[in-house]
């Protein structure tokens, strides 16, 4: 099912939009990583998996989303796995770290964990920590909604360099900072690359969403 969406999904996606611009795709290291990126668009999982394939993924998704028979396994068949986003528990780390260390798929984490928030939190951290893998920071610029793909605003992306999280660190306040700051500073360096004048405007959260 991944391999045939892709081969579906990426030539309509290039029909439509136009062949995506993709820097440095030679940062992208041999076996797992984690790419992190900024949540801009419902879209992102999607066009950064296309960009990066034949490497494949694995996604974290609320669960809300799974609790149609189809959906869930359709979304199964996708590599995703269910996340209580509100409340989040253990299999939030464990899932993705047995993924990582136990399997060929890699996965994408958006830090900031919502398109309505910048703030990152240390869950990639720990993730990547636990499964001895790198953070590949990333990303994109372009159309936010499908429609926006038929306005010939071609899509963008970038890859940066691979952070490596010293697993014999802890991961206290401080240390988490300063990757935090590691992994900010790479994704404003990316944008930079792609486009100077490059400005991201953050979508006000509509009242009723949680997420």
């Amino acid at each position: 099912m991944y391999d045939f969406l892709v081969h579906v999904v990426g030539p309509f996606l290039n029909l439509i939009n136009g062949r995506p611009v993709i820097k440095n795709k030679e940062n992208l290291p041999d076996g797992n990583y984690i790419i992190v990126a900024p949540h801009r668009t419902w879209m992102d999982p999607v066009l950064l998996a296309l960009a990066i394939y034949p490497k494949k993924f694995s996604f974290m998704a609320k669960e809300e989303l799974f609790k149609g028979r189809f959906a869930n396994w359709f979304l199964r068949k996708l590599n995703a796995y269910p996340v209580d986003r509100l409340h989040p528990g253990p299999s939030a780390i464990k899932v993705p770290v047995k993924e990582l260390r136990k399997s060929n798929l890699s996965t994408i984490i958006f830090p900031s964990g919502s398109r309505y928030s910048s703030k990152l939190k240390g869950g990639a951290l720990m993730i990547a920590k636990l499964a001895d893998v790198p953070l590949v920071p990333a990303v994109y610029q372009g159309p936010l909604s499908f429609g926006g793909l038929f306005s010939r605003h071609h899509r963008k992306i970038a890859f940066g360099k691979p952070i490596y999280v010293n697993r014999k660190e802890r991961l206290t306040d401080d240390v988490q900072k300063k990757y935090e700051l590691e992994m900010q500073t790479a994704f404003d360096d990316l944008d930079h690359q792609l486009d100077p004048n490059f400005h991201y405007q953050m979508p006000e959260k509509p009242a009723d969403d949680h997420f």
